[in-house]
């Protein structure tokens, strides 16, 4: 544990010094707006903060998996712990993946103003919850109680993630199309935000079915974090 909290300390000064590098490197190229005027942000300060809270999300996920008790059977201790490495696997994945498709969805800005900065911390807010649901799955999954609501915390997490992605998409690509790098056909628009929605359908089912069955809940996320890891799903290519 001090080693993780060693390895977490070091994280956090390093993406803070990127952070304030940033600012630097902005200040001295702004040419920008009188007194009490905003007129937008730098992409690059967006991007820095964005990476440092889902890095911070990401790593927080390891805190579940423990070393099991050595007074036991190791093997079948590990064995039992499967539920921890299924709902880590996939909340590592699937928010591996939204920091990839937010990547490039930034990089499709030249900068960014308040509306998006706020639907930006919406979507960040939603990100950094996984680590609890993610541990609130593994822990009732065990425990064989709880275990329906857990896995609905579970994916429903995942689902207000999905919806505060797509929302800050439509939002970059329509109502402030005209901040893009470079213009996009209403074609190439659709077609990006059609592919940022798809998943919600599936979240949703996910989400009703821990009524019935967690481990089909479990198993759809896991799915939908396969499929989004394909390059054919993840979105990063030239018109994304």
């Amino acid at each position: 544990m001090q080693l993780f909290n060693g390895t977490l300390a070091s994280l956090l000064v390093s993406v803070s010094i990127e952070i304030i590098e940033f600012d630097s490197v902005a200040a001295a190229t702004r040419t920008g707006p009188r007194s009490g005027e905003f007129r937008g942000m730098s992409t690059n300060r967006l991007e820095a903060f964005s990476d440092s809270v889902i890095a911070v999300a990401i790593t927080l996920l390891v805190l579940n998996i423990s070393v099991p008790k050595p007074d036991g059977h190791l093997a079948r201790d590990l064995g039992e712990q499967w539920p921890v490495y299924a709902a880590y696997a996939t909340s590592f994945i699937t928010i591996g993946i939204i920091w990839i498709n937010h990547h490039v969805m930034i990089g499709r800005l030249r900068r960014a103003d308040h509306s998006i900065l706020m639907l930006n911390l919406l979507l960040l807010l939603c990100i950094g919850v996984l680590p609890f649901g993610t541990s609130l799955l593994a822990t009732y999954l065990r425990r064989g109680q709880g275990e329906n609501l857990a896995a609905a915390i579970y994916s429903g997490s995942f689902l207000l993630m999905a919806i505060a992605f797509s929302a800050l998409n439509h939002h970059i690509l329509f109502p402030k199309a005209h901040m893009l790098r470079s213009e996009l056909s209403s074609e190439d628009r659709r077609r990006i935000l059609t592919r940022s929605v798809s998943g919600l359908v599936p979240y949703v089912v996910a989400t009703a079915l821990a009524a019935v069955s967690p481990y089909a809940t479990l198993a759809i996320c896991a799915a939908l974090a396969g499929f989004y890891a394909l390059p054919v799903a993840s979105g990063a290519d030239r018109s994304a």
